[in-house]
């Protein structure tokens, strides 16, 4: 019999811990508890991947209403309803939450709701004054949003302030460059909204393929975006209106009267930029990164180690220095996408309920950003590629068939890295509607080790955009 309250403990009901939870305790027989301080689902069902989705969707309808003119339909735009999409995305992540609250207690977890902390490598301490102890312990507390040290930041909102606002401010400026900021840029402006998007670097995408990166920026100016790339914000202030001694005059950056505790504000709010522009915007959003959800919980003083940023260092089972606990999902800062936490805690399930020691594999993992059009990407960027080996490019950029006949000017990108020597795919990016999709299948087959002789043995699919992965012969060029 064991001398502990439960076999496992999960602290955070995210897709990585709930899956763990339900595979330990449904398939291995464990006797799991679970604590979640707010909403089961996590960033990704709550806050992120599928809200966020569901605004992709909606923000595309317009286009198709207009695009539709081309192809002979007349139909009538009344423009878009924020009230009535909010109320419906409001009720479908209610059901979500149901969902995943639901297969907890159908495969036996103990549900808490409360927050969790480490009191000891054994024993977890509930806010509700509970404590309980455990064999293992897995920390999956995921990650949130930050704001840049910046006087008056608390007056903008971040990613997660999204999903609550009451109504569309008509103009939005949205500090950062990565795929949160890329995409709620695309998303707003697809529904009207004046989109204005500062990005201190040189271009947006960091860490992308260079030619996928241009191509998704020109993408986003013709959707009507006003992108400004080498460029940052120096301050803001609730704007005064016109006795705010114009907009030539310098931006406060002493703190307003509204006390931060106070939270986002709803604009006006007057912005002064690093090329010396200042204006005013309905609201900020400020995507600048994320941290790990590791404070204030006695990780340290249990022993487990935090690296950078707060991040739970981990080996590759996902085990701390504390052999007890375990971490999984953005908490980790590893790959921080919601398919790869599943995978961490089923892996922390087959090492330490089935006794067979498996890692996680964070090599070729596909993803997709939900810009307008997509970009989905697996493997070695052009950049990456070339550092490491001898490589041709494939390339090609064209305008799709659907797009040509309605007169838009939107273009799409096939991209192929091959190693000359083993003539191995080393990378695929594509840029077009629907890129996310087609991502899935094109990385199975890089994960398999395709050659690029194997896809040119391929026969296409046509008339499709992606039947030009299977059919250029010549590189674009060599490095």
């Amino acid at each position: 019999m064991s001398t502990f309250d439960y076999d496992l403990f999960v602290i955070g009901g995210g897709s990585g811990g709930v899956r763990a939870a339900r595979v330990a305790a449904g398939e291995a027989g464990a006797k799991v508890a679970l604590a979640e301080e707010d909403r089961y689902g996590g960033t990704c069902v709550i806050r992120g991947c599928v809200p966020k989705k569901l605004m992709v969707f909606a923000s595309s309808y317009g286009g198709m209403v207009e695009e539709a003119t081309h192809y002979g339909w007349d139909l009538l735009n009344k423009g878009f309803d924020w009230t009535t999409f909010s109320g419906h995305l409001n009720k479908e992540l209610d059901r979500l939450e149901d969902v995943y609250r639901k297969l907890l207690a159908g495969s036996g977890v103990t549900t808490y709701d409360a927050r969790a902390r480490v009191k000891d490598p054994h024993t977890v301490e509930l806010s509700s004054g509970e404590t309980f102890t455990a064999k293992h312990i897995l920390i999956a507390s995921g990650g949130r949003p930050i704001r840049p040290d910046l006087p008056n930041a608390h007056l903008g909102i971040v990613s997660d302030d999204i999903f609550h606002m009451e109504s569309l401010p008509k103009s939005m400026l949205i500090i950062g460059g990565g795929y949160i900021a890329c995409e709620f840029a695309c998303i707003l402006a697809g529904l009207g909204v004046e989109v204005t998007q500062y990005y201190r670097g040189a271009q947006i995408l960091r860490g992308f393929d260079e030619e996928a990166r241009g191509l998704i920026a020109d993408s986003m100016r013709e959707l009507g975006v006003d992108l400004h790339t080498g460029t940052n914000i120096v301050g803001m202030d609730c704007y005064r209106g016109e006795d705010d001694e114009g907009m030539d005059a310098p931006v406060e950056v002493t703190q307003y009267a509204m006390p931060a505790k106070d939270g986002p504000k709803d604009g006006p709010l007057k912005v002064k930029a690093t090329n010396g522009d200042v204006k005013v915007f309905d609201q900020v959003l400020f995507a600048t990164g994320r941290r790990p959800n590791s404070d204030d919980m006695g990780l340290e003083e249990a022993g487990v180690t935090l690296g950078r940023g707060g991040a739970i260092e981990v080996d590759e089972y996902s085990q701390t220095k504390v052999p007890s606990i375990y971490a999984i999902g953005d908490v980790t800062d590893r790959v921080n996408l919601t398919p790869v936490a599943i995978r961490e805690g089923m892996a922390f399930v087959e090492t330490v309920f089935h006794g067979n020691p498996t890692p996680v594999d964070h090599t070729l993992i596909p993803s997709a950003v939900f810009t307008q059009p997509e970009l989905g990407t697996v493997g070695l960027t052009e950049e990456q590629a070339r550092d490491q080996e001898p490589i041709e490019v494939y390339c090609t950029s064209f305008r799709p068939m659907q797009s040509a006949f309605a007169d838009k000017h939107g273009r799409v990108l096939m991209k192929l890295i091959v190693s000359q020597e083993s003539r191995k795919v080393l990378g695929c990016h594509i840029v077009a509607p629907g890129a996310g999709e087609m991502i899935q299948m094109a990385g199975i087959a890089i994960k398999m080790g395709a050659t690029k002789e194997d896809f040119d043995r391929t026969v296409a699919v046509h008339p499709t955009m992606s039947e030009e992965i299977v059919t250029m012969r010549k590189p674009m060029r060599t490095a």
